[in-house]
């Protein structure tokens, strides 16, 4: 039976190993934190992520828990639009993304897991020891050898340090903040108000989301709405209330429900995160070592600012990749591994590509005014950011590039 190790337990590493597990591995799990835990705040599915949870059989019941996005504008803080909904004509989007809580997918993608994924936690891997005749990952203590090592563990990832040395995290000049209010928590808002929205303001960025209605059945189970806060600037290093008073600042004036929302925000329900790309991009997401090798996916292999909300998508993508690409494979792995960096560097550099079109509306250089982001956007065409996301969601299947 051929063994694996997966390093790292976030969405991308359960994925990997109920994925590999399925098709007949024995998979170890590991995760530096004492348990398994689900991350805080909500994911968004793209056809291409949905498509990739299918081709992984893991979108069973996802119509239970995801509410679909409706098309979504830009606003000034005042409220006023800079693009309209429903800008972009319906046959450039197949359908429309979805927003779904991550506890929710952690939960369903934790039900898949088989007895054959041995689950290891209060494991930190330091970085990956690359032999000509084997793999392994270690902590400092214990050593895990096997056939394949999968490095889900993150834009830090300690095992590509040692595979991709010359990759490095560089910052986008922006940090951003995301939580998700639950409804009991949620004050009444002014009527007619727009479920999902998008503000701008010389490089602040607001998004908003529903998971499903108040007081309905439908939609995520841990329903409530979600938000993003994107600001110039480095992470700060403030404990969480005060980051929370520093948005509120920040935001104060805007139009509604965005001091609502920060109003009825608690710091526990705050996740910083930086904003950035691996630069340059690894040489190559397989390496060989014996009959076997690396593998790398999701942020380890390809981070990248967070424009277009492909993060999650492209991890399950690098998944359901990797299983099509090693499924009928008898003999040594090398062969495998790389065409699944063959596929998914050329994939990646396309979304890389849309994701910099991106940025430059949603995240100008220069501390543009809100009158001169305006006259920015006014300027673009309206539909340049439908267009990026639509072409960034392109991805016809796991075989291919």
């Amino acid at each position: 039976m051929r063994t694996a190790v997966v390093v790292g337990a976030g969405i991308g590493g359960i994925a990997a190993a109920g994925a590999l597990a399925r098709t007949g591995w024995q998979v170890t799990l590991l995760e530096r934190d004492d348990r398994l835990r689900p991350g805080r705040g909500a994911l968004v599915l793209w056809p291409n992520g949905v498509r990739a949870l299918r081709g992984l059989g893991l979108a069973g019941g996802l119509d239970g828990i995801a509410t679909p996005v409706p098309p979504v504008g830009i606003r000034r803080p005042d409220g006023q639009w800079l693009v309209r909904p429903g800008a972009v004509a319906p046959d450039e989007v197949e359908s429309p993304p979805v927003v779904v809580h991550r506890e929710d997918l952690h939960d369903a993608f934790i039900a898949g897991l088989s007895d054959q994924v041995d689950i290891r936690s209060g494991i930190e891997v330091q970085p990956a020891r690359v032999h000509r005749e084997r793999c392994a990952v270690g902590d400092g203590r214990v050593t895990f050898e096997a056939d394949l090592i999968v490095a889900a563990d993150g834009v830090q990832s300690a095992v590509r340090r040692r595979l991709a040395p010359a990759t490095s995290f560089a910052s986008a000049g922006v940090a951003a903040w995301r939580a998700v209010i639950p409804w009991y928590r949620i004050p009444d808002l002014p009527p007619g108000l727009p479920p999902h929205g998008e503000t701008l303001d010389a490089g602040h960025r607001f998004t908003h989301a529903s998971l499903g209605e108040r007081g309905s059945s439908g939609g995520s189970t841990r329903g409530g709405i979600s938000w993003v806060a994107t600001v110039p600037g480095a992470l700060r290093p403030e404990p969480a209330a005060g980051q929370l008073a520093l948005l509120r600042r920040w935001f104060a004036g805007w139009h509604a429900p965005i001091p609502q929302l920060l109003a009825a925000t608690e710091p526990d329900d705050l996740v910083q995160e930086s904003v950035g790309e691996l630069t340059p991009m690894p040489e190559t997401f397989g390496v060989r070592a014996g009959n076997g090798g690396y593998a790398l996916i999701g942020d380890a292999a390809h981070a990248m600012p967070h424009h277009l909300a492909q993060g999650a998508c492209l991890a399950l993508e690098d998944v359901a990749t990797l299983q099509a690409v090693l499924a009928n494979v008898r003999g040594p792995l090398a062969p495998a591994l790389d065409e699944y960096s063959r596929l998914r560097r050329a994939r990646i550099a396309r979304v890389l590509q849309q994701t910099r079109k991106a940025a430059a509306v949603l995240q100008p250089r220069g501390g543009l005014t809100s009158r001169a982001m305006g006259a920015a956007l006014g300027r673009a065409n309206p539909r340049t950011l439908d267009r990026a996301a639509a072409a960034a969601a392109e991805w016809p299947g796991p075989t291919s590039a």
